[in-house]
């Protein structure tokens, strides 16, 4: 885990699923201070994960790369400079 960066995913526009093409993340629920505690979720062989905390439905997609998400909003921006 250490080798790479987790993605981080938040659901500010409060669709029901979010594609994501990381099997490996952390979902922050929304931007703070509307976060929630900070969960690691791992897809293993599965394509599709619910955050225990806010309930969305994360989904996995093939099509998009490592760290993306559609919608694209669902990103959580790295906000160092």
């Amino acid at each position: 885990m250490a080798d790479h960066v987790v993605p981080h995913f938040q659901n500010d526009p409060g669709v029901s699923v979010i594609e994501i093409g990381s099997r490996e993340f952390m979902c922050v629920g929304a931007t703070p201070p509307f976060d929630h505690p900070h969960v690691f979720l791992d897809l293993g062989n599965d394509n599709e994960i619910i955050c225990p905390y806010c309930s969305t439905l994360y989904r996995y997609s093939a099509e998009l790369k490592p760290g993306e998400a559609q919608p694209p909003q669902c990103v959580v921006k790295d906000k160092v400079a």
